[in-house]
This record gives C-alpha cells, structure tokens and sequence, in this order.
C-alpha cells in the first residue's frame, strides 16, 4: 500500500494541500474546526510526515544512530556489546526515541555513514564507540554539527560529549593481584592496537612491569575473535618460558584462551591463571569459572544514551561522565602458581 501523500489526506477532507500543511505544522492559516477535520484523517490514514520533510520544518528526528566499524562476526558473539546495545535500546525507548545500528568493516565507512545520515536528518545524534588513537571521526563528526556521545575516554574529545571508565585503573587493579599471588610472568591477549583503551592498558602493563618488578610482561594484539584469542594463547604457551598469568581484553577470548589450554594438557588455574577484562555468562558458566571485571554493561548503555539525549535537548554544552571502574570478581581461573609448574 503506497505512502499517504499530503494531497491525498486534502481529497479525503475536502480541503486545499496548503489547508492539510498548515494543519499538521500546527500553522496558523485554518480553523480550528478544520485543524481538527485534517488532524483526524491523517490518523486515520496513518500518515506520518517523510523525514525530508520533516527536516524542511526543523522537526527531530527522534532517532540517534550508532555505527560499529568491527568485522560482524566479532560482534555478533560479544555480550559487551548485546549489553550495551540492550541498555541504550531500553533507555531510548522509554523516551520514544529510536536507535539506527549499522555495523561496517572500517573507520572510512563510518564516517560515511555519519555524513549519509545527517544530510538526510535521519538522526538527531550519534554515539561513538571504539574511540581511537588520534581519532579522525571527532573532527568529522564536529564538523558536521549534532550532537555526540564517545564511550570511551578520559579525557576531552572537542565539544563532543563523553561517558567512560578507566581502562588503566581496571587493569592495575588485574595486575596488583596477580602479583600478589606470586605472578611475575604476565601476558596480555590485547584487542586492536588502534583503539585508545588497548593502549591504556597495554601501558598500564608495562608500567607495572617496573612498579612491581615482574619478571617479563608481553602484549599480543588481536582483532578480538575467538580464533585471533585462540591462537595467541597457544603461542604464548608454546614458549620455552611461558606466562604463569594471562590478562584477555574480552571474555569470549579468555573462553577460547581456556580451551586451548585444556588443549595443550596446561591447567587453570594451577600451572597458568587466565583474567578477562570483561564478565558476562559466559565467563561464569565455563570451568573453572574465570575471574574478571565486573560492571553492569546494562546500566552503562542507559547513561550513554541518557547523556546523548541530555545532549540532543541542551547542545553546545559538552558532558563529561565517569563511570565506576570495573571490580575484580574473583573466580576459580585464578591461584598462586604451583610448586614446579612450569613457568620458568
């Protein structure tokens, strides 16, 4: 069935197209006994203005779009993201507020799509993930001139908007323990290199390398899939000295970390400890349950999306949110290394 058109909505009221325009932009111009007539036919013919239009008159949107530029088969296995998701879903929703998702395979396309959408007046915001190193979609998204959320910080990002914790705290707070049960030979399966968290806590790393005198530190970057996590935690334990500890920037590459172990005869948490940077079910149902950082993901989307529309509602004025850090809970893939393993 085609669209209903402003000219249709005129012939079933018997009125001029300039009448019904003037109506539904609530325009002075006609009666209020005809406001009402065209009003009702446009509900009863389920009209709803096309977003062009809408935007030649200044009306919102009512949407924020979010782009995710990660390979679609890392995301699709990621509760982080199913969290978050689910958080800004239930945040916006309860302001009538939709969320325009895409997923493409690089930055470039990203910005693309920022471009595409605010021509159109398709969104009335965005929220930026995966902030990078020097990121070129802050400039961009700036020059375009709506309103913006990046998860991810601190730090100031322009006078765009930001919700964030911190990465380098979470991950001394991983390290501080494993060195309190005696590791001193620590590795970290790290996500992209190009995102600003992976440095942070690549640094973090390092930095307590020196702080607490462990004996060897390393980062292994990944693309965050289960495979890339797989095969860094299977040359990391073919080495002559291997890690006593293993540090995984997600849960699903800690999961297949474990595998793999399982695999190679090396056990958890005896010979090597395994810590993931994220919680979720899955790091609870495995065996042995794996020791990770906890924070409610859900609740994280709702403050994202409620900044953004704090944002979309008072522009101009950049929010700068910190959000508690991650706790360590601490589960079973975690114990002081056993007499004799083999970690030296």
């Amino acid at each position: 069935m085609a669209r209903p058109t402003i000219a249709d909505i005129a012939r079933r009221a018997g009125v001029s197209k300039g009448a019904v325009s003037f109506a539904l932009n609530g325009r002075p111009g006609v009666s209020e006994a005809t406001r009402r007539l065209i009003l009702q036919v446009a509900e009863e013919m389920n009209w709803r203005p096309h977003s062009a239009a809408r935007a030649l008159v200044g009306a919102k949107a009512e949407a924020v779009g979010l782009v995710i530029a990660r390979p679609a088969r890392t995301i699709g296995v990621e509760p982080f993201f199913a969290q978050l998701l689910s958080g800004l879903q239930a945040e916006l929703s309860s302001r009538a507020v939709a969320l325009h998702l895409l997923v493409v395979e690089d930055t470039a396309a990203e910005i693309e799509i920022y471009r595409r959408w605010a021509s159109e007046h398709r969104v009335d915001g965005f929220i930026l993930v995966d902030l990078q190193v020097r990121d070129p979609r802050v400039e961009v998204v700036e020059e375009i001139g709506l309103p913006a959320v990046v998860l991810g910080g601190p730090g100031k990002h322009g006078s765009l908007s930001s919700v964030w914790a911190d990465d380098r705290e979470a991950m001394l707070s991983i390290v501080d323990y494993l060195a309190a049960l005696g590791h001193t030979r620590i590795a970290h399966v790290a996500g992209l290199p190009s995102f600003r968290h992976t440095q942070r806590r690549i640094r973090a790393l390092r930095d307590s390398a020196k702080r607490l005198r462990l004996a060897e530190v390393i980062s292994v970057p990944t693309d965050f899939s289960d495979s890339e996590g797989a095969a860094a935690t299977r040359a990391l334990l073919s080495r002559a000295v291997r890690p006593s500890a293993i540090v995984y920037d997600s849960d699903v590459m800690a999961v297949a970390g474990l595998g793999v172990a399982t695999e190679m005869g090396v056990a958890v948490p005896r010979a090597v400890s395994i810590v993931a940077f994220d919680d979720s079910v899955l790091a609870r149902i495995v065996h042995p349950p794996l020791t990770a950082l906890s924070r409610d993901t859900f609740a994280l989307g709702r403050q994202v999306a409620a900044t953004l529309l704090a944002a979309i509602a008072e522009p101009g004025v950049p929010r700068d949110v910190k959000t508690q850090t991650p706790r360590l809970t601490v589960r079973e893939s975690t114990a002081p290394l056993a007499e004799g393993a083999k970690s030296i």
